[in-house]
């Protein structure tokens, strides 16, 4: 969490004045109060119940306000010095891959990659081609598509990812694959085999929505 604060940090070093929103998704751990404790006063901290981390991030996306929304993992995987060069992006969701040329994963088990290339492959071939990798907790949006697009999410879990670029595809949104360099954090919540099967069956579910043609609100 600390780790996760000063991230935030240097992001507004980085790029000026920004807000910083941070949610915890029902933690039990004494993150709540660690992150209370040490957060300067322009971040606001969330408590949200635990439901997953696209409930968490759609909680975290209401109350910003600015022009433009960054969404990062609180590990910060992807360096926080990455910002600048995806604000100068034009396209309204700018969208970090660990694929292609530029694009580095340092520290990342074979097991933990081979089950990431296995889902994308999935994603591929169901509801979303063109996009080399969606799982990455990294994405720059405008604020207004942000605020827009969030609100439609019915996935809660981990595969919300795919359904945000999905609804950004289907309202006409400009979506940009960005190479970067992602570090593999030991401490990841992710639990390859019981949230992978539920993964899966988020995938289909957004699949299914895609065919009887929309989301509430869409």
């Amino acid at each position: 969490m600390l780790a996760g604060l000063r991230g935030m940090a240097r992001v507004g070093e980085l790029v000026g004045e920004v807000e910083g929103v941070l949610v915890d998704d029902g933690s039990t751990d004494g993150t709540l109060a660690l992150a209370r404790a040490h957060a300067p006063p322009w971040i606001r901290i969330l408590a949200e119940p635990r439901r997953g981390k696209g409930a968490a991030l759609k909680a975290g996306v209401a109350v910003t306000t600015g022009r433009r929304v960054l969404v990062s993992d609180v590990d910060w995987s992807v360096a926080p010095e990455a910002v600048p060069a995806f604000l100068e992006r034009d396209a309204d969701v700018v969208n970090a891959v660990r694929e292609g040329k530029g694009a580095r994963r340092l520290a990342e088990p074979f097991l933990r990659h081979l089950m990431g290339r296995v889902f994308n492959r999935l994603v591929q071939e169901t509801v979303l081609s063109g996009h080399w990798d969606t799982q990455c907790g990294f994405k720059l949006l405008d604020g207004d598509a942000a605020r827009s697009l969030y609100p439609q999410l019915t996935v809660d879990g981990w595969a919300y990812d795919v359904e945000l670029l999905t609804l950004a595809h289907l309202h006409g949104y400009t979506v940009e694959d960005v190479p970067v360099v992602w570090r593999y954090e030991p401490d990841s919540r992710l639990r390859p085999i019981p949230d992978g099967l539920a993964m899966l069956r988020e995938v289909w579910a957004i699949k299914a929505r895609v065919r009887r043609g929309g989301w509430a609100g869409g």
